[in-house]
């Protein structure tokens, strides 16, 4: 006896094989792809584009080829994706996930760990109290209160030492000059000292007019020539000298003093009065 087969078995349709997402994934174009063809179909060019979503013209070309070095890390990649896709017309947070699975997922979890993290070093740093700085800030005040107290003593002996320094020998005040100053040196005028008056010749008339005021002055020689007609103010001083005489006429005798033939006459007059005097060869005080 022969056994048939069953017509059911041999007409029986096959069942349906399971698809590989994986296999399918990899035949689906890739994300370059799909913006380059859709930005084709929108009619437009890259540098649209570029100006579109302010994506650098090389940097649309790039990923349009799926280079996505250019773009400077995942995060700005993430944000050209969403934006050439935006302007072109595709599902852009498709591709960003497409683009996650391919470059190991979002890194968004990862910018508050860094913000926390990073966040506290410098919160401490900021409150804690500046001890270098302080102790910096009080040694210079103290070094600076010690210095201000030694240039203040040395200044104090300083100012005694000058107070008692002795004074030039005939003067009454520390402000006269030394003597025998330069005859070049008119203010203050200085006393002739001993030695000046020894060199007076013997045989002439000499006259020294030191002022101590302001006074006019007329000197006269014995021929009847004008030697000087000025005023003659402090510490001022006219020599005049004659063989024969010399006559002055002074405008306010109080404030002249006057030296002649080498004797010390003192003041010629008082204050405002007018004198005439005339002195000759000799001592001035005989007779």
């Amino acid at each position: 006896m022969t056994i048939g087969k069953s017509p059911d078995r041999e007409n029986a349709p096959s069942s349906p094989q399971p698809v590989d997402d994986a296999a399918q994934a990899a035949d689906a174009p890739s994300i370059g792809r799909v913006l380059s063809t859709a930005r084709i179909e929108a009619g437009l060019t890259v540098d649209q584009v570029s100006t579109a979503t302010r994506v650098r013209v090389p940097i649309v070309h790039s990923i349009e080829e799926d280079d996505f070095a250019r773009c400077g890390g995942d995060f700005y990649a993430r944000g050209h994706i969403r934006s050439i896709a935006r302007a072109v017309g595709v599902d852009g947070e498709a591709l960003v996930a497409r683009y996650d699975a391919a470059h190991g997922g979002s890194p968004a979890s990862k910018r508050p760990t860094q913000l926390i993290e990073s966040g506290p070093i410098k919160v401490p740093s900021r409150g804690r109290p500046n001890w270098t700085a302080a102790m910096v800030a009080a040694i210079v005040a103290v070094v600076a209160m010690i210095g201000f107290n030694l240039v203040s003593g040395k200044g104090g002996h300083t100012t005694t030492g000058s107070a008692s320094a002795p004074l030039p020998s005939g003067s009454g005040t520390g402000s006269v000059a030394p003597a025998a100053p330069s005859p070049t040196v008119q203010p203050p005028a200085p006393a002739p000292s001993a030695a000046a008056i020894a060199a007076v010749p013997a045989d002439k008339v000499t006259v020294k007019l030191v002022a101590e005021g302001t006074s006019w002055v007329s000197a006269v020689d014995g021929s009847g020539k004008s030697l000087f007609q000025n005023n003659i103010s402090e510490g001022q001083d006219q020599t005049f000298t004659d063989p024969k005489q010399i006559k002055l006429v002074l405008g306010n005798g109080g404030a002249v003093h006057a030296y002649v033939n080498g004797k010390d006459l003192g003041l010629l007059g008082k204050d405002g009065q007018v004198v005439h005097v005339t002195y000759t060869p000799g001592d001035p005080q005989a007779g």
